[in-house]
């Protein structure tokens, strides 16, 4: 299948059934050696002793299992399955050797010659003889444990008696558990982060639904479960009672035509049957600042204002009046400002004596 020199770095060398380099320890996990890891599914982590540069190396595929060859020093075997295409790889991609292996159940035997001279070895030299040599062998057999037949250097007994402390990996399932176990632990801290947001209590599922009412339940969230427990008459009203208090202090309800509209809506109108932008809104009559507007679908199919102007209320076409009022103070928080966030939160407090009954 492959013969030649191949080009080792960190002692190391792969066959891998996919991108991922087989990794320390899980590829040894529960092995008796520690030459030839083949712990993780698909992988084989193969170790030399040349630390880097080329070694002469081999890949034998066979229909059973060949004789043994023992003027190899250290001789290993393990079993493997195949997934997919499957490749000898050098580290980092130096070198790549696709091997025509099918998804069976393999019996692979590692041999190694000449380990502590190549772990002793600097890097050889164009045209220098190579130091150490390894066979790769691979035959149809059922899986069974992994076992050491010839132990020769002292490389190859160091690397057996350090993989052996390597535990078992999981089973399949141990892993499933454990994937179970860190979902939990996930959803358990994505619920106490979304608690966190809201202020340290979870909210009801209708106030979760409101978006903008996570956003608002740092500042405003005994005002929020109030306001959400209120019947829908008091919604309303305090989503009007809000949007006016917004106007008056952005001095815009001394502005005649969002006076009018905002008195309609106080009227219990329908705000887009009682605004009426004057022409004149469009140039200079609009003072600089945000400017307050109850709209459905903005007029002549648009929602926008000349530069001078900027949309900040479009309540009143919900149909939810809690949905209404938590618009309206989204709103009202950003005409007040983070330093002011409060300012007119006593006086809706005192505006209605109902909410302050359902204050929790």
């Amino acid at each position: 299948m492959m013969t030649g020199p191949a080009w080792v770095s960190y002692a190391q060398i792969y066959v891998e059934s996919s991108e991922r380099q087989p990794e320390l320890p899980e590829s040894f996990g529960g092995q008796q050696n520690g030459l030839c890891g083949a712990a993780v599914a698909g992988a084989l982590f193969l170790v030399t002793g040349l630390h880097t540069g080329q070694v002469d190396f081999a890949v034998e595929l066979y229909d059973e299992a060949p004789p043994i060859d023992d003027t190899w020093e250290e001789i290993v075997e393990a079993s493997y399955r195949p997934i997919g295409d499957v490749a000898l790889n050098g580290w980092g991609g130096e070198g790549h050797w696709p091997l025509a292996l099918d998804e069976v159940d393999y019996r692979v035997r590692y041999c190694g010659w000449g380990m502590d001279a190549g772990h002793q070895a600097a890097p050889p030299m164009d045209g220098e003889p190579l130091v150490d040599r390894y066979l790769l062998q691979f035959w149809p057999a059922p899986p069974e444990p992994d076992q050491v037949i010839k132990q020769t250097s002292a490389q190859a007994a160091y690397w057996h008696r350090e993989r052996r402390k390597t535990p078992p990996p999981p089973t399949p399932e141990q892993r499933a558990e454990m994937r179970r176990e860190r979902e939990r632990r996930e959803a358990e801290e994505k619920l106490a982060e979304e608690i966190r947001g809201w202020g340290g209590t979870p909210p009801s599922d209708r106030l979760r639904g409101i978006w903008k009412a996570y956003h608002l339940a740092r500042d405003y969230r005994s005002l929020l479960d109030a306001v959400e427990d209120a019947a829908p008459v008091i919604q309303w009203a305090v989503a009007r009672w809000i949007a006016r208090r917004a106007c008056v202090e952005a001095e815009l309800d001394q502005i005649e035509w969002i006076a009018a509209a905002l008195d309609g809506i106080d009227r219990g109108d329908e705000p887009w049957k009682v605004l009426r932008i004057p022409t004149e809104a469009f140039g200079s009559a609009v003072p600089d600042g945000p400017v307050m507007f109850a709209i459905v679908g903005g007029w002549n199919g648009s929602r926008d204002l000349p530069s001078k102007a900027t949309t900040i209320f479009s309540a009143f076409h919900y149909d939810d009046p809690l949905e209404a009022a938590i618009e309206t103070l989204w709103v009202a928080r950003d005409v007040f400002g983070p330093g002011r966030a409060h300012e007119f939160e006593g006086e809706l407090w005192q505006a209605f004596p109902a909410l302050r009954n359902l204050r929790g």
